[in-house]
C-alpha cells in the first residue's frame, strides 16, 4: 500500500513536469534538498558522522520510520565495517511530532527548512574510509520527487568528509574524463531553450492511440461485447437515468484503466532521463518485442489463441457481481480489459513500443494509452445515451475475424521493426535496409492473397463471393508492394520517404555506399575528430544527436535533409558532426570511464551510447532526439538548437541564420 500511495501522488506531479527541457548550463531539475556531511571526533576512538539536510521553503523530508502504509522512509546504510569500525546504535534524527498528511491519510513525521542525522561510531583503523549512501524522497504540497540517494565518504584519518564515493571507485583519470565531456561552450546564455512545445507531438499520438482503439473494437474480443454490456445497463437499472449514470461510469473506468498502465514509465523516465531510450534500444527487449510480436501475429491469424489467465477474469467478474455499485461496475471494466487482451494486447504492445522509441516518453505512451482507453470507452457511454443506434450496428460474423487476420498481417511486419532495432544499435549487418524492405513485400504480398481470398486461416468461414471492401482493400495492399519495390534499387527512387524511419536508413545498405552518413553525407561520428576538421577548414558545426533506433531521426534525414537546397547547405557550409546515442558498441578499454555526477553518483561510460547520451545531456539539458545545435569552431553557439522540424523552409531558415552569423560574428 505505501508504494501505491507513493505512486499515485508521484504520478500527480509527474505530469506536471514531465518532459520539461532545461536550457541554460546553469538550469537545474527540481532539487529542493541539499545534503552535507561532517566528521566529528568525541575521543580517541568514537566519531559521529554528522548529515545535514537543508530544504528549500515548502518541501519537507521524511523520518527513518514511517508507517508501512507511509512514504519512502530516509534510510541509511553504511559499507561493510568489521574489522574497521563499529556503528554503536541507530542514527538519531530530529525530534519533531508527528503531523496529519492529507494525501497518505495519517499522522507522519517529517523535517522542513533542516534537518540533522547523527551516526556515533567507535573505530579500530585510523585509516577507515567510512561509505554511507542516505536513501531519501522530498514532497511538497502539489508534488514528490522519485527516492534519490546521496553518496558519501569519511576519512577517519584526514578528520573530513567527502560527497562522492570512494577513491577505489573514482580515479584521477575517470575526473579528467568526466571534465573533458563538458565543452564549455560559449554564448548559451544568448540563447535560453525556450521550453519544448510537446503539445502537438502529444496530440498526434493521442489521435494514433484513439485509431488503435477504434481498431480494437472491430476485433471478436471486443465488439460483441458493447451491445450486451449497454443493453445489460440501460435493461438492468431500476430507472434510465440509472443505467444511463452506470454506462458513462462503466466507459470512464475504462479510459483511466488503460490510462493508469502508463504510470510505471513515468517513475522510469524521472528517475534517469535516459532510462526510457535505453529501453527502447536495448537489444534484448527489442528481440523479446519481436517474438512477442510474431506470437501475437499468428494468434490472430487463428492458430491458437492468448488469454490471460481465466481465474484473473472470473475473480474480476465474481468481486463485479458480489459488490454492485461504483466499485462493481469498475471490477466490471476491468474484466473487459483482462478478457480482450488477446486482441487489444498486441495493439498496446505496438503503441507500447513506439512511444519508447521516440522522444516524448512517459508522457508520450500516456496520451496513447489515453487515446486508445477513450475509444474503447466512447461507445459503450454514446450506445447508452442513444440506444436506438445499437440497431445500426453490422452484426458480428466473418468480417470480424478478416479485421483479426489483417491485424496479424501488421503486426508481422512490425515485428521486424523490433529486429531492425537490434539489429541496428549492435552492428550485426543481416536485416539491412534492402532486405527488411523485401520481408515487408513479402508480407505486403501474403496480405493481397488473403484479401483477395486466395490464402485462408482456420477460423474464416465457407469461402463467398469477394465483397467490394475486402477487393478494395485488397488493391491498396497491392498498391502498396508497388510502392515498396523501388526500396530495393540502389537509386535515388529508394527513398521511401512515406515509411521514412520505419525502414533502416539508406546508408544501411547491402549496397556499397560512399559514406556512412545519410544520404551519402560526410558525417564524423565523433565529436573530437568533428572539431577538428572544423578548425581545419574553418567552417561551422551542425551538432547531429541521433539514434539508430530513432523514427524522426531517419524522418528528418529522409524528408528534409533530402531537399536539394538542405543537402547542399549541411554538405558545403557545415562539418557534420553526429552523435549516436543508442549506439551499443563498446568502448575500448582505454576510453571507457566512471563519470562522475554533481551530486557524487556515478554513471560507467562503456559504450558509444553511453558516452554521446551523457555528453548530450550534460552540455545541453536535453536527452531527446533528434536535436540539433549550429556551434563555430570556437565552441560558441550560432542560434537556438533545434528538435524535430519537419518543415523544410523552417529549417533550411535556420541552417541560413547560423551560417549568416558565422560570418559576420558579433562584436560582443
Amino acid at each position: 500500500m505505501k508504494y501505491i500511495m507513493t505512486l499515485a501522488f508521484l504520478i500527480i506531479s509527474l505530469f506536471s513536469v514531465q518532459a520539461q527541457v532545461f536550457s541554460s548550463p546553469n538550469s537545474q531539475i527540481a532539487d529542493p534538498i541539499i545534503w552535507d556531511a561532517k566528521l566529528d571526533q568525541v575521543n580517541d576512538s568514537i566519531y559521529n558522522l554528522i548529515f545535514t539536510a537543508k530544504l528549500e521553503k515548502g518541501w519537507h523530508l521524511y523520518a527513518q520510520e514511517v508507517d508501512e502504509d507511509g512514504p519512502i522512509p530516509t534510510t541509511f546504510t553504511f559499507n561493510a565495517s568489521a574489522n574497521t569500525y563499529q556503528l554503536i546504535g541507530n542514527t538519531t534524527e530530529p525530534d519533531v511530532p508527528a503531523i496529519y498528511d492529507e494525501v497518505f491519510g495519517m499522522d507522519i513525521k517529517f523535517f522542513e527548512k533542516e534537518a540533522v542525522f547523527i551516526q556515533e561510531i567507535k573505530v579500530f583503523d585510523k585509516d577507515a574510509i567510512i561509505e554511507a549512501e542516505v536513501e531519501f524522497m522530498v514532497c511538497d504540497d502539489e508534488q514528490c520527487l522519485p527516492p534519490d540517494i546521496a553518496p558519501f565518504q569519511f576519512s577517519i584519518n584526514e578528520k573530513k568528509a567527502v560527497k562522492g564515493y570512494a577513491n577505489a571507485d573514482v580515479t584521477a583519470l575517470d575526473i579528467e574524463k568526466t571534465k573533458a565531456l563538458d565543452i564549455e561552450m560559449q554564448g548559451w546564455e544568448n540563447y535560453q531553450s525556450k521550453e519544448e512545445e510537446g503539445g502537438k507531438t502529444y496530440w498526434n499520438i493521442f489521435f494514433l492511440g484513439f485509431i488503435g482503439g477504434l481498431i480494437a473494437l472491430l476485433t471478436p474480443c471486443v465488439f460483441p461485447m458493447i451491445p450486451l454490456t449497454v443493453s445489460f445497463f440501460t435493461k438492468g437499472a431500476r430507472t434510465r437515468k440509472k443505467g444511463l449514470v452506470n454506462a458513462i461510469l462503466y466507459g470512464v473506468f475504462i479510459f483511466l484503466i488503460y490510462l493508469l498502465l502508463s504510470i510505471p514509465f513515468h517513475l522510469l523516465d524521472s528517475v534517469a532521463p535516459e532510462i526510457l531510450n535505453n529501453i527502447s534500444t536495448n537489444v534484448t527487449l527489442n528481440i523479446v518485442f519481436f517474438v512477442i510480436f510474431i506470437f501475437f501475429a499468428f494468434s490472430f491469424f487463428g492458430y491458437y489463441e492468448i488469454t490471460l489467465p481465466t481465474s484473473w477474469s472470473s475473480k474480476m467478474d465474481d468481486k463485479a457481481s458480489s459488490i454492485g455499485g461504483v466499485v462493481g461496475i469498475f471490477f466490471m471494466a476491468l474484466t473487459l480489459a483482462l478478457v480482450s487482451f488477446s486482441c487489444t494486447g498486441p495493439i498496446l504492445g505496438s503503441l507500447l513500443g513506439g512511444s519508447l522509441s521516440s522522444d516524448g516518453g512517459a508522457m508520450q505512451l500516456s496520451f496513447g494509452m489515453g487515446g486508445f482507453g477513450l475509444a474503447l470507452a466512447l461507445p459503450f457511454a454514446l450506445f447508452a445515451l442513444f440506444p436506438n443506434w445499437l440497431n445500426s450496428l453490422p452484426k458480428s460474423g466473418g468480417w470480424l475475424n478478416t479485421v483479426k487476420v489483417v491485424l496479424g498481417f501488421i503486426e508481422l511486419g512490425l515485428a521486424f521493426k523490433f529486429l531492425s532495432n537490434a539489429d541496428l544499435v549492435e552492428h550485426w549487418g543481416f536485416l539491412k535496409r534492402e532486405i527488411f524492405i523485401g520481408i515487408w513485400i513479402l508480407v505486403g504480398i501474403g496480405l493481397a492473397l488473403y484479401l483477395f481470398g486466395i490464402i485462408r486461416f482456420p477460423h474464416d468461414g465457407p469461402k463467398k463471393k469477394l465483397s467490394k471492401t475486402r477487393f478494395a482493400f485488397g488493391s491498396l495492399t497491392f498498391l502498396f508492394v508497388l510502392y515498396l519495390i523501388p526500396g530495393l534499387t540502389n537509386t535515388a527512387s529508394a527513398n521511401l520517404k512515406l515509411l521514412s524511419g520505419f525502414p533502416p536508413p539508406l546508408f544501411y545498405s547491402v549496397y556499397e555506399k560512399e559514406t556512412e552518413g545519410p544520404l551519402g553525407l560526410k558525417a564524423y561520428k565523433s565529436w573530437e575528430e568533428g572539431l577538428v576538421a572544423a578548425k581545419a577548414e574553418n567552417k561551422p558545426i551542425m551538432l547531429d544527436f541521433t539514434g539508430w533506433a530513432c523514427v524522426n531521426c531517419r524522418k528528418m534525414e529522409e524528408q528534409v535533409w533530402s531537399n536539394p537546397e538542405v543537402y547542399d547547405m549541411i554538405n558545403n557550409e557545415y562539418i557534420l558532426i553526429s552523435l549516436y546515442v543508442d549506439d551499443k558498441m563498446e568502448l575500448t578499454e582505454q576510453d571507457k570511464f566512471n563519470y562522475v555526477r554533481e551530486n557524487g553518483g556515478i554513471k560507467k561510460i562503456r559504450t558509444i551510447g553511453d558516452k554521446w547520451a551523457t555528453f548530450q545531456t550534460v552540455n545541453f539539458r536535453n536527452n531527446s532526439q533528434p536535436f540539433y545545435v549550429l556551434l563555430d569552431p570556437n565552441v560558441k553557439i550560432l542560434n537556438q538548437p533545434v528538435g524535430y522540424t519537419p518543415n523544410e523552409k523552417e529549417y533550411l531558415d535556420w541552417l541560413k541564420d547560423g551560417l549568416v552569423k558565422f560570418k559576420t560574428p558579433s562584436t560582443d
